[in-house]
């Protein structure tokens, strides 16, 4: 079977793939040529069934977020990621990331996977790190190895720093971060290379990891391993050397026919992130950008997923198309099933302002905040709850304090669109 790119190119649309243009409100055949160019992905395993809700991802569609979820080593609870990933999905989430370190790492991704009917992704190199004793005494093949063992198992996508070489490490070390490296993935095979002073597996045989990846049509998503881990490291050299990378193995990932987006920083700056971005898109020739926030301060423990939220909105104003949720937990501790809800809400409020904005999906979005406006206007609670990003909890909180008027209790029948309704009407039907 083909794998997408090849289908696109050749004005080919599966039943699917109809379905997804139709839910993005874009003509089949713009979406086919938006493919082909490597500007939108849909990561779809090839062993996918027909249930599995595919999602486009990038140039003209609808802004996207990623919850990530997964054990530690010092909290294992499958039973819980379950529930995260059910409860993501229920908020919104259009992708599901398992992220575990701890515990049978095959058997909760299984676990994981059998509730999970969005795109679904990995970050291989955390399997292959928990397979041997130390990190550093993975073998080459060691790298390979779990990417096609995820391939076959269906996973969609996966998080590959394929970025990192001795040029990008050569530069991080004449730099002045104070972080350093904040990235796991890219620790790890920071480390690798420093141990065994070999070049990194997946940059020097990037041609055999494409070949994998192709068989099963699992997208890539290069990983950003030096995005800045504090405003003090942001949009330094280390990470625009890193963007230009990604940037060539972009072109090598389209000439093979693989999908591939690309990850972004990090904690940035306000004044910073539209640079970052329209950088990122530039040296990657529009790939689409997924973009963990950025935050926009460091000093929000306990209120990332705002930071973060924040960040977002200006990063896909800029062009961002892929949003990485945060939740209240990030640099504090795992995430509960509430921290992922309150996570998911934020990055799903970003997306939509994003799409208020966004060309291609402008009209639609808008569409959403005029009936809610509608419902205001008219008063109609059942309408303004049924269209709230948290419907249970808009309801919950106008019913704790419900007024003994038809409007809020916040002003009762002071309400000024109540008022000033009335008074028209009743102008109305003099002039009648």
């Amino acid at each position: 079977m083909e794998c997408l790119i090849e289908m696109a190119r050749k004005g080919f649309a599966p039943d699917w793939l109809k379905e997804v243009a139709e839910f993005e409100g874009i003509e089949l055949n713009k979406l086919l040529k938006l493919i082909s160019r490597g500007e939108v992905v849909v990561p779809r395993n090839i062993l996918r069934n027909e249930d599995f809700k595919a999602k486009a991802i990038g140039k003209l569609v609808s802004t996207k977020i990623n919850v990530n979820i997964g054990t530690s080593m010092d909290y294992i609870n499958v039973n819980e990621e379950i529930e995260k990933a059910i409860v993501a999905q229920k908020y919104g989430a259009d992708a599901i990331m398992d992220l575990s370190t701890g515990g049978n790492l095959t058997l909760i991704r299984k676990k994981i996977m059998e509730v999970v009917e969005v795109p679904f992704g990995t970050v291989p190199i955390y399997e292959a790190a928990r397979s041997c004793k130390r990190v550093v005494d993975m073998d080459e093949d060691d790298f390979f190895k779990v990417v096609e063992k995820q391939a076959k198992e269906g996973v969609d996508f996966m998080t590959i720093h394929a970025g990192v070489n001795w040029i990008t490490v050569e530069r991080l070390k004449k730099s002045k971060r104070l972080l350093g490296v904040v990235s796991r993935g890219g620790a790890i095979i920071i480390g690798w290379m420093m141990h065994n002073g070999l070049e990194n597996p997946y940059y020097k045989d990037f041609d055999y990891l494409l070949e994998i990846l192709k068989e099963y049509d699992v997208t890539i998503s290069l990983g950003d391993a030096f995005r800045p881990g504090c405003i003090h490291d942001a949009s330094d050299r280390a990470k625009y050397m890193e963007f230009i990378v990604l940037g060539e193995l972009v072109e090598k990932c389209r000439q093979e026919g693989v999908q591939a987006m690309v990850e972004g920083p990090g904690h940035v700056p306000l004044d910073e992130i539209e640079t970052s971005v329209k950088a990122m898109k530039y040296v990657t020739k529009n790939a689409p950008l997924y973009l963990l926030g950025p935050l926009v301060t460091d000093i929000a423990a306990g209120y990332d997923h705002i930071a973060s939220a924040i960040g977002a909105a200006i990063a896909g104003m800029a062009g961002a198309d892929f949003i990485c949720y945060v939740t209240p937990s990030e640099h504090l501790a795992l995430p509960t099933v509430e921290d992922v809800k309150e996570g998911v809400i934020a990055a799903k409020i970003a997306a939509h302002a994003i799409d208020l904005v966004k060309k291609g999906q402008k009209d639609k979005a808008r569409k959403v905040d005029f009936e809610m406006s509608l419902a205001r206007k008219n008063l109609d609670w059942k309408n303004q709850f049924k269209l709230s990003i948290d419907p249970e909890k808009a309801e919950r909180i106008w019913k704790k304090r419900r007024s003994t008027s038809e409007a809020c209790s916040m002003c009762g029948d002071l309400c000024a669109i109540k008022i000033v309704k009335e008074a028209l009407e009743r102008e109305w039907k003099k002039i009648a």
